[in-house]
């Protein structure tokens, strides 16, 4: 086994997800009912025989760090290795906030040089994606590589979301361009980047660059050693809403790409303890995804419901995420949303309602399919109508609804 140091990267504020992360790191959102994102990069570490784990955090750590403790549920509490939480604190050279990527692999060189390994694999903490991480090892040691990039192939269409890299016949990198508006490429890098430890170290002590992607990689490739390992399975960057939405709702097809029932490949998580699943005599369900202590008593439709949410007599859920704890109170009709977790939605409130199509206003380019967000302890009233490309911020009370209790397609609020 090559002796490795998995440092993931989980301090970014992941701005296009909106109000999810407002008062949360991206790689502490809720996936799938029970998962939190972060959760399949930590799996594919232990899975991959990989023990020794750095998370590094800047952004709304508190519920990150909460769930992941001293990293049980991954068999990472251990005296020797183990899961180190990294968070960035002021220091007699004058450091602060980590500015990128790299800045942040900077700050904590002097943990990665009292480390005895061969390999710094960095990670990103908010892709979907089941990897075994051992291929990628080899190839970077069979090749004597300075560098080895996890790379994916991705429509053109979405070529301008990612860092794209061309490749010769024997897998050399050849460029590496960020967020290109037109590229040859469908190779998109999966933010996965293997280092020689002493090459990364003497990197980042004799550049200044903050970001790997913006900056550093661009640079870096044409000059030093350089591969590509093109990975070929599942993978999804739940980097905006719409692709958080679309890779939950994935999990509801007939054979879902991602399988989290394979037993040769567990995800673990942090579960609570919470009862099993309430399924009243009152209750209709087609094709949705249920979680631990979730009580059902109304109608739910193509939909992922996490632990603890509650759907009243009466009350329609479709197409939707429900997260941890919210409740859906009698009557109330819910269609294609994201609600947060301790959302309350009044008995015969409509949230996603009509078909004015309006794109909010606020962030035009990234909510205009449809998807209303309705952010974490926000009270709806009863009776609220409230139309699509919402955007509800978290904690929003009553009184933002005003007399009429409506909300117009488009809006945000709170």
């Amino acid at each position: 086994m090559i002796r490795t140091l998995a440092l993931i990267m989980a301090g970014g504020e992941s701005p296009q997800l909106s109000v999810l992360t407002a008062r949360r790191a991206g790689a502490a959102l809720p996936f799938g009912g029970k998962f939190r994102i972060v959760d399949f990069t930590l799996s594919n570490c232990v899975n991959s025989g990989i023990y020794n784990v750095g998370m590094l955090t800047q952004y709304q750590p508190r519920s990150l760090q909460a769930h992941l403790g001293v990293g049980s549920p991954w068999d990472l509490d251990r005296t020797q290795g183990g899961l180190r939480i990294m968070h960035p604190s002021p220091t007699p050279e004058g450091g602060g906030w980590q500015r990128g990527t790299a800045d942040a692999i900077r700050y904590n060189l002097e943990f990665i040089e009292d480390q005895s390994v061969d390999t710094v694999l960095i990670l990103a903490s908010d892709h979907i994606y089941k990897m075994d991480y051992r291929p990628l090892l080899q190839l970077h040691q069979e090749r004597q590589a300075d560098i080895t990039l996890g790379v994916h192939s991705v429509s053109p269409h979405e070529a301008y979301r990612y860092g794209i890299v061309s490749v010769d016949a024997n897998g050399n990198i050849s460029s590496f361009v960020e967020k290109p508006r037109r590229t040859s490429s469908s190779l998109a890098s999966m933010g996965i980047y293997a280092f020689n430890k002493e090459f990364l170290i003497d990197l980042l002590n004799r550049g200044r660059e903050v970001s790997f992607g913006r900056e550093l990689l661009p640079n870096l490739i044409g000059k030093v050693n350089a591969y590509a390992y093109n990975f070929q399975g599942y993978w999804v960057d739940v980097g905006t809403v719409q692709a958080y939405y679309e890779a939950n709702m994935g999990l509801l097809a007939e054979t879902p790409a991602l399988d989290l029932y394979d037993p040769e490949w567990v995800i673990h998580t942090t579960s609570a303890q919470l009862p099993g699943v309430e399924i009243a005599a009152t209750a209709n369900l087609e094709n949705s995804l249920l979680s631990d202590g979730c009580r059902v008593q109304g109608t739910v439709s193509r939909s992922v419901i996490s632990p603890g949410a509650v759907i009243s007599p009466g009350a329609t859920v479709r197409d939707s995420i429900i997260l941890h704890n919210a409740w859906i109170g009698p009557g109330a009709e819910v269609d294609r949303c994201v609600i947060d977790e301790d959302v309350r939605i009044g008995a015969e409130a409509m949230v996603g309602m009509g078909e004015d199509n309006t794109p909010n206003t606020e962030a035009y380019s990234s909510l205009n399919t449809g998807l209303t967000l309705v952010g974490a302890r926000t009270t709806i009233p009863a009776q609220a109508r409230i139309g699509r490309n919402v955007v509800i911020r978290p904690r929003t009370g009553e009184q933002a609804f005003g007399v009429e209790r409506a909300v117009g397609s488009g809006a945000t609020i709170g």
